[in-house]
């Protein structure tokens, strides 16, 4: 059985009401109106007093001309409660109509003259006007009226919305009928303090001190702070995020617009934020036309389709339509997952999930010889470095001799384009992954050359390395590992107090590979300005705040040492002294030492013979050989670099 508050909610809430209503509600004012304005008459003009026939051809004459004004401008058609100062030239549109034909029918029906006519349809039409706003604005009050005791009673948070902007605005009449979030007002900068926006106070924040702010917040009982978008969060996010999130106040941004429907919002939808929205920088601003100029109608290979990085890429090179997609990854779960997501999205493209590995060569020859890719993508790697530490040969076998062999079979099937994704630890690298990823630029940039040069005939590849930092949120990274401890109550643990990291966000890093295999000419290893690199135990230190506990008190910090391979410090990929410049202001192309091909293949070779018979410090040492800036730090390779030093 349902409660008086779920029925009003059916009926009167969630659903508007019906424009027939509204429309003989206008009707029956109308008409009222008329009947009104003939006893006024009587008053002011004793010596004319209308007749009971004289009366009910005013009635029916008022009647005729408002159905015909009301319904030819449509004012029934207006929604009440999202009514604005620009409807009102509709009501005032429909009153001119309605005293036009009510002039004509007073003339020719009633008979009516002079004065007494012009006073009877000027006193008509203002009182129309009038009654028009009047209603609506009393129905306004009628409905907020029952939406704050009926239905929303004292459940709701309250909430600043942060800005003053068309977002902001648009933001507060959305969340008119929420049963969760009560706005009491808006936050913005000190030239927008003290005025009224939609009815409600516009706070300053960056004129105040923190003890005005602490007591502005208890006094109107702000519960949360609510970003319109994600941009909007970089503006704040070192004051007003900070002190939030230290006085246990909750910040909230919006969904993308996709995730609004019927322009409602819903309370799942609305979050809070988390650590990546505050790392993230600016959005990149990339050429989409060129973009989807260049893969639009292509048939396109994926390899490590289900990474972070791999299944963001599938996403977004859906998006371009695209003539094939060919997903390429040996993680079955979540490539799985992948392809029902963009099978739901992408009903029409075609979408080929293959089960492999880049170390199965008869697997890749069958992908190429099958579906003919004609750019690929090859995200396929190990990343962890402290597991390639201790698994050095499989980081061999995969980064360096997988990488070979799809480059091989791009050649041999002759692609247009790879892309191959590499790493900063690349850059002077001091741990077994980061060599093995710059071993496989090196061997893709030299055959790329060879290419260029025309030493290999008939190939037409051209070769594209993109190197990333950290990427936010990506399976086995930081932050997933700080929530995780955060949610069993700590401690969260950092390998060293001074350890920094460069960060970016998946689809950031994806944007970049999209703007490098536009922009390339071929055989290019491009890098991205990674901006300023963040503290891992300052991270640690928000993450814990933004979750609502306080440093050291609910949950603490453990230092736990540097692991095997692991920098202190990265490496800055894109100064003026590595690299050189690009059209595009936050990418670069990096500046390598070039390598003969024969050299790097019988590099490689002796790599993979060595690999597959897990000769450890072999391997290892001949990697040092022939990257000779690989330095280890921090594991048991370092005496290899002892070796080589006094030899």
């Amino acid at each position: 059985m349902e409660d008086i508050r779920t029925i009003i909610r059916k009926y009167a809430f969630d659903k508007y009401l019906h424009s027939g209503v509204i429309a003989l509600i206008d009707i029956v004012l109308s008409v009222f109106i008329s009947a009104f304005v003939m006893l006024c008459v009587n008053v002011v003009w004793p010596d004319y007093t209308f007749s009971f026939k004289g009366g009910v051809f005013v009635i029916i004459i008022s009647t005729v001309a408002s159905i015909i004004s009301i319904f030819a401008i449509r004012t029934h058609h207006i929604i009440i409660r999202h009514s604005t100062l620009t409807d009102i030239w509709k009501f005032g549109a429909a009153t001119l109509l309605k005293e036009i034909l009510f002039f004509f029918g007073l003339v020719f029906i009633a008979n009516m003259r002079g004065v007494l006519l012009a006073s009877f349809i000027t006193l008509d039409a203002l009182s129309l006007f009038c009654g028009f706003i009047c209603i609506r604005m009393a129905m306004v009050v009628i409905y907020d009226t029952l939406k704050q005791r009926l239905i929303t009673g004292n459940q709701r948070i309250n909430i600043l919305i942060y800005g003053v902007d068309i977002k902001s605005t648009a933001l507060k009449v959305r969340l008119e009928n929420s049963t969760h979030y009560k706005v009491v007002g808006f936050i913005g900068n000190h030239h927008e303090a003290n005025n009224r926006l939609l009815g409600l106070r516009v706070f300053s924040f960056d004129d105040m001190q923190k003890e005005q702010i602490k007591q502005m917040f208890n006094s109107y009982a702000i519960q949360a702070v609510l970003f319109p978008n994600y941009n909007s969060l970089s503006e704040e996010r070192d004051q007003l995020i900070a002190f939030c999130t230290s006085h246990k106040v909750k910040v909230l941004v919006v969904p993308p617009i996709d995730e609004i429907v019927d322009g409602k919002i819903a309370q799942n939808s609305i979050r809070e934020i988390k650590i990546e929205d505050l790392l993230g920088r600016d959005e990149i601003k990339i050429s989409m036309k060129e973009i989807i100029q260049k893969f639009s109608d292509k048939s396109i290979l994926v390899t490590g389709a289900a990474g972070s990085i791999g299944s963001e890429l599938c996403r977004q090179l859906a998006s371009f339509g695209i003539k094939r997609l060919i997903m390429f990854d040996n993680a079955e779960t979540p490539m799985h997952n992948i392809r029902l997501e963009l099978e739901e999205k992408f009903r029409d493209m075609d979408i080929i999930p293959i089960v492999g590995d880049v170390r199965q060569r008869a697997r890749l020859d069958y992908l190429f010889s099958t579906y003919k890719p004609q750019i690929v993508f090859h995200a396929a790697a190990y990343k962890h470095v402290p597991l390639m530490e201790e698994n050095p040969c499989e980081a061999l076998l995969v980064n360096v001799d997988g990488s070979r062999n799809v480059a091989d079979f791009c050649v041999a099937h002759r692609v247009e384009m790879m892309v191959m994704i590499s790493t900063d630890k690349a850059v002077n690298p001091t741990n077994v992954m980061g060599c093995s990823k710059r071993l496989a630029e090196i061997y893709v940039q030299s055959l790329g050359r060879d290419i260029e040069n025309g030493k290999i005939k008939g190939a037409v590849t051209k070769f594209v390395t993109t190197r990333f930092g950290n990427v936010l949120g990506s399976n086995g990274s930081v932050i997933p590992r700080f929530r995780e401890q955060i949610l069993k109550g700590g401690p969260v643990t950092v390998t060293h107090p001074e350890i920094t990291r460069f960060f970016m966000t998946i689809p950031e890093a994806c944007r970049l590979v999209m703007e490098a295999a536009t922009m390339s000419v071929g055989n290019q290893i491009f890098v991205f300005d990674m901006g300023k690199s963040v503290k891992i135990v300052t991270l640690a230190e928000r993450m814990i705040e933004l979750a609502g506990f306080t440093v050291g008190k609910e949950i603490s910090i453990k230092f736990t040492g540097l692991r095997p391979g692991e920098k202190l410090y990265e490496e800055v990929l894109s100064n003026a002294e590595n690299t050189s410049a690009t059209q595009h202001e936050k990418i670069r192309i990096a500046s390598v030492r070039e390598y003969d091909y024969n050299e790097a293949v019988k590099a490689v070779d002796e790599l993979k013979e060595l690999a597959e018979r897990v000769q450890i410090m072999d391997a290892v040492k001949k990697m040092k050989d022939v990257v000779p800036e690989f330095k280890s730090r921090n594991s048991r390779f370092e005496e290899l670099d002892e070796q080589i030093k006094t030899a």
